[in-house]
């Protein structure tokens, strides 16, 4: 049975924004996990797995809940991927066994931070890279006076910064931002370089838009750095629309509204008919 969207992991019954963020960090990743070996770190229900698994030589899907990674193994099973029950501070894998780690909105939902990178070092290969991404608190949290009850311990931007840079001698770091059903990723030196305008045709302003997610790819030798990257989310965010509608339907009120309504549709259509009867 299907389990219910707690808003914890991302399933590919959910759409809209959250979708194309996610989506978007997995496209990022494919680059580097061409014929490779990879590790999936808190892969959730398997679609980033899956997506990996395209191009990857072999995908391990590692998640803490064993009911989600039961539901991976059933859901995907090309003969590319295995999935596996684990944390960040307890992968069940072997030293220096995988050659790309992708770990997308997971440190923050604990607080072992340490633990968990030394873990990812010590299942990476010497020439290994790690792609990671997480929230950036002062505009996910602060800012928006939001608070994520999954959230255990999040981190502020040079915390991140630090904490990947403690670990590994190379390191790029990304800013993500969400406009619109379009998902930008971009270097975050140059975040302030793009300009994003609105208005009509009475006032054009300029309008501020803070990036909530960081990104960083960190390895010990050097490799292929980021430029800029968008994700056109109008797939997903059709998807988003035609499900709202179909939620809609499925509603008590909805189907009320149709019994009543129906009476009415059957005189319009016999106005119609008599109307061209007499043409």
């Amino acid at each position: 049975m299907k389990k219910k969207f707690t808003g914890e992991r991302l399933e590919t019954t959910v759409v809209g924004r959250i979708a194309t963020e996610h989506l978007h960090r997995y496209a990022l990743s494919l680059k580097y996990v061409e014929n490779k070996i990879v590790l999936d770190i808190a892969c959730g229900e398997g679609y980033g797995s899956d997506i990996l698994s395209k191009t990857a030589k072999f995908v391990y899907g590692v998640d803490i809940d064993k009911s989600t990674v039961e539901f991976a193994r059933n859901k995907y099973s090309n003969g590319k991927i295995k999935f596996s029950v684990g944390s960040t501070s307890d992968i069940p894998l072997e030293d220096n066994s995988v050659d790309v780690i992708t770990s997308f909105e997971t440190i923050e939902h604990h607080d072992e931070h340490i633990k968990m990178m030394m873990e990812l070092k010590r299942v990476l290969t010497p020439e290994g890279i790690l792609i990671i991404s997480s929230p950036d608190k002062l505009y996910y949290s602060d800012n928006r006076g939001y608070k994520n009850k999954f959230h255990v311990k999040e981190l502020y931007k040079n915390e991140f910064k630090g904490l990947i840079g403690r670990f590994f001698k190379n390191s790029q770091l990304l800013s993500q931002n969400h406009i619109n059903g379009i998902s930008l990723i971009l270097n975050e030196e140059n975040i302030s370089d793009i300009k994003l305008f609105t208005g009509s045709f009475n006032m054009i302003n300029i309008k501020k838009r803070n990036p909530m997610f960081l990104v960083s790819i960190a390895s010990d030798v050097a490799f292929e750095e980021q430029k800029i990257s968008v994700f056109d989310g109008a797939k997903i965010n059709s998807n988003s629309i035609e499900k709202a509608t179909n939620d809609i339907k499925k509603t008590i009120t909805f189907k009320v509204g149709q019994i009543i309504l129906f009476p009415f549709r059957l005189i319009r259509k016999a106005i119609q008919y008599c109307a061209n009867c007499l043409l």
